[in-house]
């Protein structure tokens, strides 16, 4: 499937809406790692902010302080999720167990 092709102003602005988002996620997985925020309210969040939705677990787990790649993936597939899932893609027993093990 050929990418449909954009004006100059469009292709701008589709970059400045991807940087906003990247900087979004950024900015939520600072605050797990300075103790700001908490999974469960990056979970909520990821509800209604499609940035925040867009986040990989796996990333959202490797915020965590004092978990590493190593402990995500375990803990990944201790809970069933796929590597690739997203925030919006878990199922409320997976978002769940998460909030549990997290508090």
């Amino acid at each position: 499937m050929a990418l449909p092709s954009l004006t100059p102003e469009e292709r701008s602005a589709a970059l400045q809406r991807a940087a906003q988002a990247r900087a979004v996620r950024a900015g939520v997985k600072a605050d797990l790692k300075a103790g700001r925020t908490t999974i469960s309210q990056v979970i909520e969040l990821g509800r209604t902010d499609p940035a925040v939705a867009k986040l990989r677990v796996s990333a959202l787990l490797e915020a965590m302080p004092g978990v590493g790649r190593v402990r995500a993936q375990a803990l990944l597939d201790k809970y069933g999720i796929a590597a690739s899932r997203r925030i919006r893609g878990l199922g409320p027993n997976q978002a769940a167990a998460l909030v549990e093990r997290f508090g």
